[in-house]
Order: structure tokens, then sequence, then C-alpha cells
């Protein structure tokens, strides 16, 4: 009798298929899941709806804002700033006060 799956055939057959699953895993491997394992490395932000590898920006960088970490040594640099205006201005009112009671004495004895 003459049979069409024979063991010899049977173990052929399942070696291909195990051969293509084998070749299809490590092919998947190396083309979908390697990329992005190595973007990660890198220290990158991996977009694999994109397959994109992008470097990450702070917000820091985009709006000139400080960091959170820095944010009381802004606030007290911005607050020396302000009393260094303020300071300024009154000298120059404190200066103008002076010069309008020059041009009062000076008008008065005229």
């Amino acid at each position: 009798m003459h049979r069409l799956l024979t063991m010899k055939r049977l173990s052929i057959l399942f070696l291909s298929v195990f051969a293509v699953l084998m070749a299809g895993m490590f092919a998947y491997e190396s083309l979908v899941v390697a990329p992005g394992d190595r973007c990660e490395a890198g220290g990158k932000w991996w977009d694999p709806q994109g397959r994109e590898c992008a470097q990450p920006i702070s917000i820091a960088e985009i709006t000139g804002r400080p960091n959170p970490g820095e944010r009381a040594a802004a606030s007290a640099a911005k607050n020396r700033e302000l009393v260094a205006i303020e300071d300024r201005l009154a000298a120059e009112q404190r200066a103008r006060d002076v010069d309008a009671d020059r041009q009062r004495v000076a008008l008065a004895a005229q």
C-alpha cells in the first residue's frame, strides 16, 4: 500500500514548517523589535506606529522656562531683578523731586 503521508514526509514537512516559523521569528525580531531596542538604548524615543526614532526635547528648551529644579533659583533671580528696577525708579523719582525743588526755589527767587 502506498501512503501519501509517510513518516519521512511528515518529518520533512514538520522541519520545513519549523524552519519557516523560526526564520519568520528572527526576521520579526531583527526588523521590528531590534530597532526600537537600539533607539531606546541610545536614550531616544521610539514610535512604533511611525517606526521613528526621535530625540527628546526638554520643554525648557522650547519655552525658555527654567527646569523645575532651578525654579527657586530663577524666582530669586527675578526678585532681585525687580528690586533693582524698583530701586532705580525710586532714585530717578528722588532726582526729579530734587530738580523740581531746585527749579521752584529758582523761580521764587526771581
